[in-house]
């Protein structure tokens, strides 16, 4: 009977220890083979993604670490009346990892058949900055390799693209430029741990 309560013990505290390192952000996350050592899954998702759209793994993952620096429930700011107090709406309807738009998501899901994806998984939110930056490619021409032009594209959207919104918003390219930079770190990186990652595919967490 001990050795059943010992057990039990066990598996819960194993349990929450595997749930914990799913949904909480990982620490070091300027680093790609760091953030890939703590979230093994993330890597197995990113590499499919990567496969699947054509897309660099050091793409997609710049991306959503600016997006929402790996938090899952990730939201835009609220908007303020008179500069200060907080309102209930919030600047738009991005949430998640991937911060895509309630209509974007929709759209996502209605392109690919995927119906019960969430913008909260990682899995579901790296497929779908893959898929966005296939869509870019087609519509727009940007290659599936300039992380500056696709960032520029994945916040203003595709038609804010074709108009050039961006380039009156001096922030935001600068942020793209970030963006592309750390995609570059990122691609050194992985480089150096892309072997010792895909030896690991048998680690459950």
């Amino acid at each position: 009977m001990l050795l059943l309560r010992l057990f039990l013990i066990l598996f819960i505290l194993t349990s929450f220890a595997s749930l914990q390192s799913c949904v909480s952000t990982p620490s070091h996350a300027a680093n790609a083979c760091e953030v890939f050592s703590q979230k093994y899954f993330w890597f197995k998702a990113a590499k499919k993604s990567s496969k699947k759209w054509k897309v660099p793994i050091a793409t997609l993952m710049s991306i959503i670490n600016q997006e929402s620096a790996y938090k899952q429930y990730a939201k835009p700011p609220r908007k303020k009346l008179f500069g200060f107090i907080p309102l209930l709406k919030r600047e738009s309807s991005s949430l998640g990892y991937s911060q895509a738009t309630k209509g974007t998501w929709e759209q996502y899901k209605k392109e690919t058949g995927k119906r019960f994806v969430t913008r909260i998984s990682f899995k579901n939110s790296v497929d779908f900055v893959g898929w966005y930056i296939s869509t870019a490619n087609k519509e727009l021409g940007i290659s599936k390799k300039d992380t500056y032009s696709i960032y520029l594209a994945y916040h203003e959207g595709i038609n804010g693209y074709r108009k050039k919104t961006y380039k009156k918003k001096i922030q935001l390219l600068k942020t793209a430029s970030k963006v592309e930079k750390r995609a570059q770190t990122y691609n050194n990186q992985l480089s150096k741990c892309m072997s010792k990652l895909d030896r690991n595919k048998y680690i459950l967490f």
